[in-house]
């Protein structure tokens, strides 16, 4: 039986009451959820104001579609799903929990493009930035203002920077420790990509950074990450952040200061997530042993936190952003007593000189190491045979 689905087709719809959050809807998995619970297809069609040939005749055509079965018959027992559908029901659902912040930017986002088609004075900011959870509070604040729109697109903070030097959003955000030494990681990565006098800093949020576990997991360190198969314990299993984003950057930094191998991580290139949920989702699950992500995330999947450091995230504007009213709406957002109301909602965030305009080279210490110059060997002598 072929049990893979020939294609994925995403749709939405207007409707005349909107929706909130980032659920999405979709009629097999609505319908495997229902039997689970309900245990039988007149319970399902009875709950749902359907009839039984309308719900059965759905469940048909699925197994027609998925090629396998997904309900098990037995006499006088509640119907149960085939261990295909479980699998299916749990994948969808893993999906779901990794993808919900993309969901429910792109819905937002949505809704301002219709806005904007209704009503020609609206404004939309765009913002590329790394992943964060205080990012759609703050997109709630701005909102506030009358016809303006923050329109939030996640990234790495590598992209996030890239688009906005290619013109593709307004504004930037991505997130650095509180460093004062020489930093190569970051400054190979991101100096780049940042220009004083041509980029402007804005100051917003700290957060803290660290490595996430379940609670029937001892504490990890950092160095048993890499820990040799002579060790004689296994190895843990790490799910690792994207290429590119600013916790990925992070990461390799804290090993290059332990000396570690990323190598030697188990998952380091192969077990890749792209939001800190998702992270944090891998490792309740059991599908990992621990991950690097901010204390808000272990903390909303009951996950164990081990905290490694502290880091500022910013905003970033081209400087013939920064006097526009756009900005202005966004920095008096930022320097608001509701923003820093906002924050005290996830545990390890707090303002950090919000929409206060800095320069590189203050809020980023390790700028101001050079780069390494390569050193080049002393000239031989030539000799001169007479």
């Amino acid at each position: 039986m072929n049990s893979t689905p020939r294609g994925i087709h995403l749709r939405y719809t207007f409707e005349a009451q909107g929706q909130a959050g980032a659920e999405i809807e979709n009629p097999l998995f609505d319908l495997l959820s229902a039997l689970r619970e309900q245990g039988s297809i007149s319970h399902v069609a009875r709950t749902s104001g359907q009839s039984y040939r309308h719900v059965w005749g759905s469940l048909k055509h699925w197994e027609s579609v998925l090629g396998n079965p997904l309900v098990q018959w037995t006499q006088g027992k509640h119907a149960r799903l085939t261990p295909f559908a479980e699998r299916l029901l749990w994948a969808e659902r893993q999906a779901r929990v990794r993808m919900t912040p993309h969901v429910e930017a792109l819905r937002r986002e949505l809704q301002r493009v219709f806005a904007l088609a209704d009503d020609a004075s609206q404004e939309v900011l765009e913002l590329a930035a790394s992943h964060d959870l205080a990012l759609p509070m703050l997109q709630t604040l701005v909102e506030a203002n009358p016809g303006l729109h923050l329109a939030v697109r996640f990234t790495g903070s590598e992209e996030a920077l890239r688009s906005l030097l290619d013109g593709r959003c307004r504004v930037a955000g991505f997130h650095v420790p509180r460093l004062a030494q020489a930093a190569p990681v970051f400054s190979r990565a991101l100096r780049p990509l940042l220009k004083p006098g041509t980029h402007k800093l804005i100051g917003s949020h700290w957060r803290r950074q660290g490595l996430m576990h379940r609670a029937d997991t001892a504490p990890p360190v950092l160095a048993a990450l890499g820990a040799p198969p002579s060790s004689g314990k296994g190895a843990l299993r790490f799910v690792n952040r994207q290429p590119g984003s600013g916790t990925r950057l992070l990461l390799d930094h804290l090993l290059a200061q332990a000396d570690l191998d990323p190598a030697r991580i188990d998952g380091y290139a192969s077990r890749v997530e792209y939001t800190h949920l998702a992270v944090a989702t891998a490792v309740a699950s059991g599908a990992a042993d621990v991950g690097l992500g901010i204390e808000a995330a272990a903390s909303a999947h009951g996950l164990r936190f081990v905290p490694l450091v502290e880091e500022d995230y910013y905003l970033v504007c081209l400087k013939p952003m920064l006097d526009s009213p756009l900005i202005a709406a966004l920095r008096s957002v930022l320097a608001s007593p509701a923003w820093a109301e906002a924050l005290q909602a996830w545990p390890g965030y707090g303002i950090q000189r919000p929409g206060e305009v800095l320069s590189l080279t203050q809020a980023l210490p390790w700028w101001r190491f050079a780069r390494p110059r390569r050193v080049e060997p002393p000239a031989q002598p030539s000799l001169t045979v007479g």
